[in-house]
């Protein structure tokens, strides 16, 4: 179990009344990348204070796995431990192994996340925990916080989700790893993948080499189902030990992009790309095109609703990807065994591996990291207009 290092007792002082231009919920990929592109986007010193109830990267919920460049375009390259050009998919009749255009990584989360703060500039952070907000107020456990600018960052939580549903009923996923030692993985190169109904009856499970370590663990897309006994029959298979546990919920449907003047980011707006269940490389890049809607507004060229209106449309354009990977996630399990098994051996073909893996990175392509090189056009209010780094739109 993590200890949380936030101070106690005395130590413990109050932020009641304390205010800021910017509020982040949330000390993770979606919330430091928003800090993040305030601290490059705006003219002058933003005012940006972000909360977390854990430290900076001390509590890790996710398999820690993402495009390598994306981790190279935020500048977190130092944090991979170990790069992975393959996929294999098992399922009981056969397996398929691709060599992708691109590559995945497997990385520390806690150097991850102190490499992004280091790129946050001026910007504040304190630990507490977020119970929630009416307009301009975020309620903590130390007292309120105030400011104009919002952002929810919390996770499938969301504190502004009106009405807040529980898993199971929630549109969620749920995750277990382990992370086992094992010398072996040093060598290997592929992210493997298993879809076997009786391991998981909808979901999948996975294997990640990481340098010293391998990450073992399973998905469901049912919340129903539990899957402790799942990841731990895969880390048998697999001859490992089932050490280490780390899990979560996720969400697998698109949610909504603003709610009640706060700008929601990573899984509290469903950020998370269903089928895949990834979520990192979709929160750092909402999390930039988040930044660069309220940037403007600290910088007094545009208001908080246009900024609103701005990544709202920017969220919708995007679900209709995210409604066609929905859809698979939902055909694949229900395909019988063996026609799953000759669909993924046709796949293999490298250019149709080329094309499907080149349109699943377009749908959040890392040349959306890149600085534009002129200024951005100000988009109106009904409509606002593309900007040059999100060039790479479904």
């Amino acid at each position: 179990m993590t200890v949380r290092a936030t101070a106690r007792g005395a130590e413990r002082t109050s932020l009641d009344g304390t205010r800021a231009d910017v509020v982040v919920c949330g000390a993770s990929f979606a919330g430091l990348a928003v800090a993040r592109e305030l601290a490059l986007g705006t003219r002058g010193p933003a005012d940006v204070l972000v909360l977390d109830r854990y430290e900076i990267g001390e509590r890790a919920t996710s398999a820690c796995a993402a495009p390598t460049p994306w981790l190279h375009a935020m500048g977190v390259g130092d944090a991979i431990l170990q790069e992975l050009p393959r996929m294999t998919f098992s399922t009981p009749h056969g397996r398929a192994a691709y060599r992708l255009p691109w590559s995945w990584s497997s990385f520390d989360y806690r150097t991850l996340c102190r490499l992004l703060w280091e790129q946050c500039g001026s910007a504040r952070f304190e630990t507490a925990v977020v119970h929630g907000r009416d307009g301009d107020v975020v309620h903590t456990d130390r007292g309120d916080v105030i400011a104009p600018l919002v952002v929810d960052a919390c996770g499938w939580r969301r504190i502004s989700a009106r009405p807040h549903v529980q898993p199971p009923e929630a549109p969620l996923s749920r995750g277990l790893e382990v992370h086992p030692g094992d010398p072996r993985d040093a060598d290997g190169d592929a992210l493997d993948i298993w879809l076997e109904r009786s391991l998981v009856r909808r979901g999948y499970g996975w294997n990640v080499p990481a340098g010293d370590h391998r990450r073992v663990g399973t998905c469901s897309y049912d919340p129903v189902r539990p899957v402790k006994g799942a990841t731990q029959a895969l880390a048998a298979r697999l001859d490992v030990g089932a050490v280490g546990y780390q899990g979560n919920w996720f969400p697998h449907r698109l949610g909504e992009a603003t709610q009640d003047g706060a700008f929601c980011v990573g899984d509290s707006a469903g950020h998370c790309f269903p089928l895949s269940g990834e979520g990192i490389r979709t929160a750092f890049y909402f999390g930039i095109a988040c930044g660069r809607e309220l940037a403007p507004v600290l910088d007094g060229d545009r208001t908080r609703a246009q900024a609103l209106d701005g990544y709202r449309a920017f969220h919708e354009r995007h679900r209709p990807a995210f409604a066609r990977a929905l859809a698979l996630q939902r055909l694949i399990p229900a395909l019988p065994p063996r026609v799953l098994s000759l669909l993924l051996r046709a796949v293999g073909v490298p250019f149709v591996v080329d094309r499907a893996f080149g349109w699943y990175l377009d749908q959040a392509h890392p040349s959306a990291a890149r600085r534009p090189t002129a200024p951005a056009q100000t988009p109106a209010v009904h409509g606002p207009a593309p900007r040059a780094p999100f060039a790479h739109r479904p």
